[in-house]
């Protein structure tokens, strides 16, 4: 889920649940308020991400030019959220290459997919494309809402962790959220509802996954109901769940802390390893 439940969570505020409604408070007025002005930025720039976005492909250096040693580094690849674009990631995007020096690239799937395992299947075969074209065994993914829950089906459910080195997730659904019950019509948000055929399967045992997953939650995030859904909770996976204080669910991909926050967790090399030493969360407000 994205730009759009997001709209639909913020047109229902005055009827928010008890969880929300006791703590409507000046910093739920200030992400609330932020949410607004980044749909609206959003809403502007989304026309901008509708096309594929264009496959790079790798420039040979002279022979007589210098060698530098490669990046070992593996590429990233951004996946969006639900009735959205890559145009949610221009500022993410923007911190992972100028702060970072990584290689990004994003995949736009179709807003009529209906199905998460069979945009898994897509999200499949553009990382093997990926991995071809950028000379590396295996990939980072940041998935935003929706995005995280495909690219965690593809790593567990697939066989993907072959490719999925690290999988950052940003306001995903794991265990399903109940937001926005009118949107039942459409399957996909079906199958991010709570005791879904999904979020069952995710649910099984995966005891040879070898992706380490980093999840960024927020306390203010009104897509996710509860909130703790988007955390990783299964006894298999290695798996950090870092809490964001102060944002709501449309800045996760945008503010600049979090930015930081996932590029120091894709720059780690054992980001989940050690959950107890890493950072517990990020405080924005």
């Amino acid at each position: 889920m994205s730009a759009l439940s997001a709209l639909s969570a913020l047109a229902a505020l005055p009827a928010l649940p008890g969880r929300i409604a006791g703590r409507f408070s000046g910093a739920l007025l200030k992400a609330t308020a932020l949410e607004a002005a980044i749909l609206a930025g959003h809403l502007v720039l989304y026309p901008s991400g509708i096309t594929q976005e264009r496959r790079a492909m790798p420039v040979q250096p002279p022979p007589d030019a210098p060698r530098l040693p490669p990046d070992r580094r593996p590429p990233v690849l951004l996946l969006h959220g639900f009735a959205d674009n890559r145009s949610v990631f221009v500022l993410l995007r923007r911190a992972l290459t100028q702060h970072g020096g990584r290689r990004v690239e994003s995949l736009n799937y179709s807003p009529l997919t209906c199905d998460i395992p069979t945009a898994a299947e897509l999200l499949g075969r553009r990382v093997e494309e990926l991995c071809e074209r950028a000379g590396h065994a295996r990939v980072d993914i940041v998935g935003h809402s929706l995005g995280g829950l495909i690219a965690r089906y593809y790593a567990q459910r697939l066989g993907g962790d072959v490719r999925v080195r690290t999988l950052v997730t940003l306001g995903t659904p794991h265990t399903g959220t109940r937001v926005a019950p009118l949107a039942n019509a459409h399957p996909i948000v079906r199958q991010m509802r709570p005791g879904s055929a999904v979020i069952e399967e995710l649910k099984e045992p995966a005891p040879d996954c070898r992706t380490q997953f980093v999840s960024f939650w927020s306390d203010l995030d009104q897509v996710m109901d509860p909130p703790e859904t988007a955390c990783v909770d299964h006894p298999d996976l290695l798996a950090q769940n870092i809490q964001v204080t102060g944002i709501g669910h449309l800045a996760l991909p945008v503010h600049p802390a979090v930015a930081n926050g996932v590029r120091e967790a894709l720059d780690l090399a054992e980001p989940g390893a050690d959950a107890k030493g890493a950072p517990g969360g990020l405080t924005v407000a």
